[in-house]
């Protein structure tokens, strides 16, 4: 995968309000009603990661999770990255 340049990054991020590019990587902090609902919206995102082959940096801390998107091995964020960060705002919507 090819690394984006930041216009890029930028344009696509207007799609993705919940994010923040910093860091060579894309970054959200989502908060939840409990540590349960949390628990659950990051089962579904794993196995969305193991489809996409491609697995965030995240924490979690109570009902809230930050995480944070690049591709490793560009060095940066990749398509792949906002592959994956659609797929979470899918199931976090949900979650709401």
């Amino acid at each position: 995968m090819k690394k984006l340049d930041k216009d890029t990054i930028e344009k696509k991020l207007l799609h993705f309000p919940d994010w923040d590019y910093y860091e060579d990587a894309l970054h959200a902090e989502f908060e939840f009603d409990n540590f349960k609902d949390c628990f659950s919206a990051m089962s579904r995102i794993a196995f969305e990661c193991e489809a996409l082959n491609h697995h965030p940096d995240w924490t979690n801390v109570y009902n809230v999770l930050t995480i944070s998107l690049s591709t490793h091995s560009a060095k940066g964020v990749t398509e792949k990255d906002f592959q994956l960060a659609e797929a979470i705002e899918a199931i976090v919507e949900v979650q709401e």
